[in-house]
C-alpha cells in the first residue's frame, strides 16, 4: 500500500486563527474526506492553540486536559480544519479492544476462495496516512490499550506487529493527540468514574500537556448567538448572558460535588434552540438540562435559576413530600 504525502505550506497564525499571535504553522494543500468541518463561530484558546499547532508543525505529542464540556477534542479538530489536516477520532472506552486498535486475522474472499488475512486496526491504518489521530478519554483507556499507544509516543513512533513480524513506521504527516479529564493521577473527586491511574513513564512521553478551561462568558455568549441568530437582539443577548451565567453556576456546583451534571456550552446552545421551538424559557430549560439531573439536586438548580432570571422555577415535589 502506497500513501502519498500531501503538499504542505506555511500559514500565518494571526490570519488563520484570529489570534494576536505571530508566527506560522504547517498546513496541507490538498483536502481529504477526513478533514473536520470548519466551524466559523469557534473561539480558540490562545495557549491551547499554540500547543496544538506545535503538535502539527513540529510533530510533538500533545495531551489536552480539562473538564468535560470544555471542548478539548473539538479544539483539536477545529485547528486541524483550518490546517486542512485529516483526523481520526477514537474514544478509548471500555468496549474498545487491543485488536480493534492493532488488527486481527479475518476470513477474506480472494479469487472466490476463503483465505485468512490480516485486517489492520485503527492505529496502523492511521499511521500510514497524513492523519491526526485523536485519542479521546485517554485516562479511561485500559492498560493493554495504553501500552500499545506508548509505542507511538517513542521518538521514532514505530508500531511493532508481533503477529505479522513487521514494524510500521509512521507517515511523515502522521500526528497524535489525546484528551483527558484528569492528569493521570486518578479521580479523587469522584466526578469521573472509570478514569485510570497512568504510570509516570506513560505520562512522561507526552511532549506537551495543555489545560483547557471553559470559555470566558462573553465568548460563550457570542458563540451561542452565532449558533442561534434569532437571539441576536438586545433582549436576546441579555437572555443568553443569563443562560451562560447559570451554566457557570452549574459548573462550579459540579466541581464542588454539589451537582452530578453540568451545563456545557453545547447544552446552553441546545437550551437556546429549544426556547425558540417552544417559546417557553422554563420548559426549554427542563427539557435541555433539568430532566438530566437527580431530583435531589433540583432545589439547588432552581436557586441558580432564580438568581439568574429573577423568577422561581416550578419544581416537582420529591418522593414523600406529598401531603398525606
Amino acid at each position: 500500500m502506497t500513501i502519498t504525502t500531501l503538499p504542505d505550506r506555511m500559514v500565518g497564525i494571526r490570519d488563520t486563527f484570529g489570534l494576536p499571535l505571530d508566527g506560522q504553522a504547517l498546513a496541507l494543500q490538498a483536502g481529504a474526506a477526513q478533514v473536520p468541518a470548519r466551524d466559523e463561530a469557534y473561539r480558540f484558546n490562545p495557549e491551547v492553540t499554540r500547543a496544538i499547532l506545535a503538535g502539527f508543525t513540529h510533530n510533538r505529542r500533545v495531551l489536552v486536559q480539562g473538564r468535560h464540556g470544555t471542548g478539548k477534542s473539538t479544539h483539536i479538530e477545529q485547528v486541524a480544519a483550518r490546517l486542512n489536516w485529516p483526523c481520526l477520532r477514537v474514544n478509548l472506552d471500555g468496549h474498545l479492544s487491543r485488536l480493534d486498535l492493532v488488527g486481527k486475522d479475518t476470513i477474506q474472499i480472494q479469487d472466490g476462495l476463503q483465505v485468512t488475512g490480516f485486517q489492520e486496526g485503527l492505529i496502523p491504518w492511521a499511521m500510514q496516512r497524513p492523519m491526526a489521530l485523536i485519542l479521546d478519554e485517554y485516562d479511561a483507556g485500559r492498560p493493554d490499550i495504553l501500552f500499545v499507544v506508548q509505542q507511538l509516543l517513542e521518538q521514532d513512533g514505530g508500531l511493532t506487529l508481533m503477529d505479522q513480524n513487521r514494524v510500521i513506521r509512521p507517515h511523515p504527516q502522521f500526528r497524535i493527540f489525546a484528551t483527558a479529564n484528569t492528569l493521570g493521577l486518578g479521580d479523587t473527586s469522584g466526578l469521573y468514574h472509570g478514569t485510570q491511574l497512568l504510570n509516570h513513564a506513560q505520562l512522561d512521553r507526552w511532549n506537551i500537556v495543555a489545560r483547557l478551561d471553559y470559555l470566558h462568558p462573553d465568548q460563550e455568549t457570542d458563540i451561542v448567538l452565532a449558533r442561534v441568530p434569532g437571539k441576536d437582539t438586545p433582549a436576546g443577548r441579555e437572555q443568553v448572558q443569563a443562560m451562560v451565567a447559570l451554566a457557570a453556576m452549574t459548573r462550579h456546583g459540579f466541581a464542588c460535588g454539589d451537582l452530578s451534571a453540568l451545563m456545557s456550552p453545547r447544552t446552553v446552545i441546545t437550551w437556546a434552540q429549544n426556547e425558540e421551538i417552544f417559546h417557553d424559557l422554563e420548559l426549554a430549560f427542563r427539557l435541555s438540562f433539568l430532566n438530566k439531573c437527580d431530583l435531589s439536586e433540583h432545589a439547588l438548580i432552581a436557586e441558580y435559576y432564580q438568581r439568574c432570571f429573577g423568577r422561581e422555577l416550578a419544581l416537582e415535589p420529591l418522593a414523600g413530600e406529598h401531603a398525606g
